[in-house]
């Protein structure tokens, strides 16, 4: 498998401390994020606040970041992003922040160079519509929500 080069830039030096995202093991798919809050925060249950990570991208057309919750955060912590994911166009431009929710009871403590969320490069496909008066017939059909039962 190829890498995908992407700019990056820090959005000023008073971030230097903060890692830039990267993967945490081999086969991740997604890159670890960090707070870059200039003091402790807290995230009180029901609440949602929008954490700077400290750095903006230039993602390639053709291509999305996506902002997604890390697992460990929302097992133990039950934090998660309120948008999942979160999407970062390609001629977005600005810092990238975490849109991070507390569907906890507990309060909870971000700090500074904390892991809040996880980054994954997604290729998309740009679509023109067909509009058409009716739709080629599936098995599937019209069947919705749970309609495949339990089982």
């Amino acid at each position: 498998m190829s890498a995908l080069t992407i700019r990056i830039s820090r959005i000023s030096p008073s971030v230097s401390d903060i890692p830039l995202p990267q993967y945490a093991t081999e086969g991740a798919a997604g890159m670890d994020l960090y707070a870059a809050v200039t003091e402790e925060l807290v995230v009180q249950p029901g609440e949602t606040k929008l954490i700077p990570t400290g750095f903006s991208v230039e993602v390639p057309p053709g291509y999305e970041a996506q902002i997604r919750p890390r697992s460990g955060l929302a097992a133990k912590n039950q934090m998660g992003i309120l948008n999942s994911p979160g999407t970062i166009d390609s001629d977005y431009r600005g810092e990238v922040k975490v849109i991070l929710t507390n569907f906890g009871k507990n309060a909870f403590l971000v700090k500074r160079g904390d892991r809040i969320a996880q980054m994954v490069i997604s290729s998309y496909a740009k679509i023109t519509w067909n509009e058409v008066d009716s739709l080629n017939e599936t098995r599937r059909g019209e069947g919705g929500f749970g309609h495949t039962g339990m089982k």
